[in-house]
């Protein structure tokens, strides 16, 4: 499966220590986030020799090697790209510099609740067989304040059935929710390089190709979105919509052949009412442009007689007076 677009991950070369879990940190412009995700992780650490922990910076301005160093105490080991590599790369080489078994990403700006690393440790080894876990994540935003919680995949904890299929419908995670064994990237290479947002949604479709994988009813990651964010610098362009775009057609290369026509116009309506709505929310708070783009994009999206109609009321809404509360008497 490993393409020029897909970077090989090598195997651990022999002789190295191999703790079980290895957590890397990629950071970019997120140093005032950092000590949050050190501490959620260093109150589960079981050790040194259990666990690797490790912050790999692109190259920020922040000054993240500081907050390692003073929240780690020589406990977290950083490394810094010599130039900024973009997140898809950064990514690539946490999982080169990752020794452990087990890898899990989480982003310099989100978390874990107590008992992440117990609970999903006890997946993989209830299931020797998965290729990957994961758990329910909740929304949190920029000053850590839950505002939403991720709908239940299924009523009980275990091997998910049907993954595949409603993976490759749609994206239904965030990277800090997923664990997964080392030796899976090996066997299929890294992130793929061609996507700018979506390289987590097309690797947990690759995995679910390939693997069964463990699904934990347990909220226990944390995703924060604010506005300097990959994300949420990529969602005000409606870049996202434009890279979901160019994963559905990667996905559509590969899907077994007699699903992915009809996954692709799953996933491909879900994107396109998916702009809608986010153009709405852009409209309502007074964003225009990205209000407009996010119609625009819907349109290119599925140009179906639904979301034109979604389309022309989110652009109607940008022309419309911004609505101001009342002033005090």
């Amino acid at each position: 499966m490993t393409t020029e677009y897909r970077p090989t991950i090598a195997a651990v070369p022999l002789g190295v220590h191999r703790p079980r879990w290895s957590v890397m940190i990629p950071t970019y412009q997120c140093a005032r986030y950092l000590a949050d995700t050190l501490q959620a992780v260093l109150c589960q650490d079981p050790g040194h020799d259990a666990m690797q922990i490790e912050v790999v910076d692109d190259h920020s301005t922040d000054d993240p090697e500081t907050v390692t160093r003073d929240v780690g105490g020589g406990r977290v080991g950083f490394f810094r790209q010599p130039a900024n590599v973009g997140h898809a790369r950064n990514f690539e080489t946490c999982l080169r510099r990752s020794r452990g078994q087990l890898v899990h990403l989480l982003h310099g700006d989100d978390g874990v609740r107590d008992g992440f690393y117990a609970t999903m440790e006890r997946a993989f080894r209830t299931a020797p067989s998965i290729g990957a876990a994961f758990c329910r994540q909740i929304i949190t935003d920029a000053d850590g304040n839950w505002v939403h919680i991720s709908p239940l995949e299924q009523d009980q904890s275990g091997v998910i059935e049907g993954w595949l299929d409603r993976i490759a419908s749609g994206q239904r995670l965030q990277t800090p929710a997923m664990v997964v064994r080392r030796e899976v990237y090996e066997r299929l290479g890294g992130f793929d390089r061609r996507l700018t947002w979506t390289e987590d949604w097309e690797m947990w479709v690759r995995i679910a190709m390939h693997f069964p994988v463990w699904y934990e009813t347990a909220p226990l990651a944390l995703y924060r979105v604010h506005s300097q964010s990959s994300s949420g610098r990529q969602i005000n362009t409606a870049e996202t919509i434009r890279d979901v775009r160019r994963a559905i057609e990667i996905l559509r290369a590969y899907l077994p052949v007699e699903r992915a026509d009809a996954l692709a116009r799953q996933a491909i309506h879900a994107t396109a009412h998916a702009a809608i709505r986010r153009g709405r929310r852009f409209a309502a708070s007074g964003v225009r442009a990205a209000a407009r783009a996010h119609a625009y994009e819907a349109v290119r999206t599925e140009a179906s007689p639904g979301v034109i109609a979604g389309a022309a009321r989110v652009m109607l809404a940008t022309l419309l007076p911004t609505r101001r509360p009342p002033e005090a008497p």
